[in-house]
């Protein structure tokens, strides 16, 4: 088994930054990809970012590349989502989930946070 509790959404106006994080405990996090999702009201769950077990590579939504970076420290069981110049399409709630399947699919994730909401006002 494997817990995750994601921390740091809050309100920012557009251009701010949050950085997520995702705190993992139980069996062993380095042998998991890492991924972050979101879901805005009316959507279906979208693929944000996603982080090999090594941090040796790494997978975005074209939408948030060059804005966000994923990364991960497997000492501390931690994986981070860096959000830099925010937009009001950013607003959702996002989640971290850990996977030993394909990265940009929600549905090869064993393991799920509860969410962190992120709103991003005009």
């Amino acid at each position: 088994q494997v817990q995750l509790v994601e921390s740091g959404g809050g309100l920012v106006q557009t251009g701010g930054s949050l950085r997520l994080s995702c705190a993992a405990s139980g069996r062993t996090f380095s042998s998991y990809t890492m991924g972050w999702f979101r879901q805005a009201p009316g959507k279906e769950r979208e693929f944000v970012a996603a982080i090999t077990w090594s941090g040796g590579r790494t997978y975005y939504t074209d939408s948030v590349k060059d804005r966000f970076t994923i990364s991960r420290d497997n000492a501390k069981n931690t994986v981070y989502l860096q959000m830099n110049s925010l937009k009001p399409e950013d607003t959702a709630a996002y989640y971290c989930a850990a996977t030993m399947g394909l990265p940009q699919i929600a549905r090869h994730y064993e393991y799920w946070g509860q969410g962190t909401q992120v709103t991003v006002s005009s």
